[in-house]
């Protein structure tokens, strides 16, 4: 497992075998971010000790060598040994809070908690699973990676990790129904648009045949195969980078946009196992 985070030049994000390489690395930090990465292993490793934390990684622009400064987030993804309790999320928060308040070049921190044994299990082998050992960049503790499998850009593979996006649009619409401030609407657009973006590479990804978490590069792949709805696409890669607070704008990718991408979606790939 241990060349999961090579790309031997094709440009598609594959090992020569054709499987999906780990698209980060620590090596690939920015100098910037370092300080940031350092700060986070370390509240981490103080507020979970290792009879609760099992490893801990980094994902996003950040390990992957592409970030910018002050418009970039940190994300982390947690796995305990059991499922995550109320005090786990609200030490998760903590971290959250404190971290986003001291590095001003980043905008947003972002923590999510598993447990091993859902990262492990048949249900995730495909969502889950795929985003430890292909998405996540290990930051402490022994690597998951190494107890799953080898990915390829397939319709299985598509159809776990977005073919629940009709569901998504209706917590997306109750988000945008209770959003207030113009902090909840950048907080939503950038979630909105990133995960419209990818919802709209991994349709064509088989097609395609690679892997790419870039945003941009996502949009122009998935616009090679429908040029009618690039534009829009662009726009929701946009907006997962530099979020938005114009209500139009979120619901053009809620309510235009998303249903569409939702109902070919499930005519290609069809629909998440759960």
């Amino acid at each position: 497992m241990s060349a999961r985070h090579s790309d031997p030049g094709d440009g598609r994000g594959l090992e020569r075998d054709g499987t999906i390489a780990r698209e980060g690395s620590l090596d690939r930090v920015p100098a910037a971010f370092a300080s940031v990465v350092d700060a986070a292993r370390a509240r981490v490793s103080e507020t979970f000790d290792t009879t609760r934390l099992h490893s801990a990684y980094l994902y996003g622009s950040i390990p992957r060598g592409t970030a910018t400064p002050g418009v970039s987030d940190l994300d982390l993804q947690l796995a305990l040994h059991d499922e995550p309790t109320e005090a786990d999320r609200a030490d998760a928060d903590a971290i959250e809070a404190v971290l986003d308040g001291a590095f001003p070049q980043i905008d947003g921190v972002g923590i999510l908690l598993a447990s091993k044994r859902s990262l492990l299990s048949d249900l995730e082998r495909y969502d889950g699973g795929f985003f430890i050992a292909c998405l996540c960049t290990p930051l402490l503790g022994p690597d998951l990676a190494e107890q799953l499998p080898r990915y390829r850009p397939t319709t299985l593979l598509a159809r776990e990790t977005n073919g629940d996006l009709a569901r998504v649009l209706c917590r997306w619409r109750a988000r945008a129904a209770a959003a207030v401030t113009d902090a909840d609407r950048r907080t939503l657009s950038r979630a909105v648009g990133r995960r419209t973006v990818r919802t709209g590479f991994t349709l064509v990804m088989p097609r395609w045949g690679g892997w790419t978490s870039d945003l941009e590069r996502s949009a122009e792949v998935f616009g090679r195969y429908y040029p009618d709805r690039v534009e829009q696409m662009r726009a929701a890669a946009a907006v997962g980078r530099t979020p938005a607070t114009d209500p139009a704008v979120l619901a053009t990718l809620i309510d235009d946009l998303g249903p569409w991408l939702a109902a070919e979606y499930t005519a290609v790939h069809g629909e998440k196992a759960r």
